[in-house]
């Protein structure tokens, strides 16, 4: 579904999440996809099955450490679903079977994917977790924290998973995977979200992390990176650049394709001319909205 919405009147400070410029390193004509023409993928159970395990994740930690076991969070599986899907009842369509109940209505038979199934994949990510971290000697600082800095002009901003602080102050972001760790060739995304966060924390608290820790559960495997000083400089160049490319295609509207091998997994390639689509028209209002912070700047809670 396409919305065009225009930008408020009202000047507004220009923003970015790392999200926004993710997809524009990694294909401009994605980025206005997203951005420009707001047509959104199509949900996929996977990600409703990620936001999930998030959530149960996340609400673990009101426990009392003691009581922070695998049954315990495999028990928060089935409330936290009802919760989402209270918030957005379309995410009941993806699973086949009317188990989980929202207004009273029933889900239709063959709908979505099989329910038993969808919950069993998503109680393994949990319990693999537990071989990953021992939750009951964890106290995070923060869960789901929003941060935001300004960064010479630029707003930047976004929402980490957890964020650790040690007795003598030191610092670690955790990011939350349910895919599988990816090979070197696309760690850079991952790692471009986490130094992100590093650098908006560092900006708005003067605190450098100290380790940026992404845990993937779908293969049990976690990648630790330790950033400097030298890498968040480089990074806070590099995303000034990204921001000034974009209001350069802003300003020419060209947001040509880049083509690689992440085209795979693309929702858009239907629409991509470099796989014989056709891209919608360009809004009248297509350079206000490329650099629109509601959009360009809108943080994502985390759902992979």
């Amino acid at each position: 579904m396409t919305t065009t919405a225009s930008p408020t009147a009202r000047p507004l400070r220009a923003a970015l999440s790392p999200s926004r410029a993710a997809d524009f390193k990694q294909c401009p004509l994605l980025y206005r996809f997203r951005v420009i023409d707001r047509i959104e993928g199509p949900p996929s159970p996977a990600a409703a099955r990620g936001t999930l395990v998030h959530a149960a994740l996340e609400r673990l930690f009101d426990l009392p450490a003691a009581e922070r076991s695998p049954e315990a969070a495999v028990g928060l599986l089935r409330p936290e679903w009802e919760r989402l899907v209270r918030e957005e009842p379309e995410l009941a369509t993806l699973i086949a079977g009317d188990a989980v109940p929202t207004d009273g209505s029933e889900i239709a038979d063959g709908a979505g994917v099989d329910e038993a199934t969808w919950f069993g994949d998503a109680e393994a990510l949990v319990r693999r977790w537990f071989t990953l971290e021992d939750p009951t000697c964890l106290e995070p600082a923060e869960r789901e924290l929003y941060v935001e800095a300004d960064v010479d002009g630029l707003t930047l901003r976004g929402y980490v998973d957890r964020l650790d602080v040690a007795p003598d102050g030191r610092v670690r972001v955790v990011d939350y995977k349910t895919g599988r760790a990816p090979s070197e060739l696309f760690e850079g995304k991952a790692l471009f979200q986490m130094k992100f966060y590093a650098l908006v924390l560092w900006r708005s608290r003067g605190v450098m992390p100290t380790l940026l820790q992404l845990v993937y559960l779908g293969d049990g495997q976690i990648v630790r990176y330790a950033p400097d000083e030298a890498d968040l400089r480089a990074l806070e160049r590099n995303v000034a650049a990204v921001w000034q490319a974009i209001r350069r295609a802003a300003e020419t509207g060209d947001w040509r394709p880049r083509t690689s091998r992440l085209c795979d997994w693309c929702d858009f390639r239907d629409l991509c001319p470099e796989w014989g689509g056709t891209p919608p028209p360009l809004p009248d209002n297509a350079r206000a909205l490329a650099v629109d912070p509601s959009a360009a700047g809108e943080p994502e809670v985390a759902q992979d």
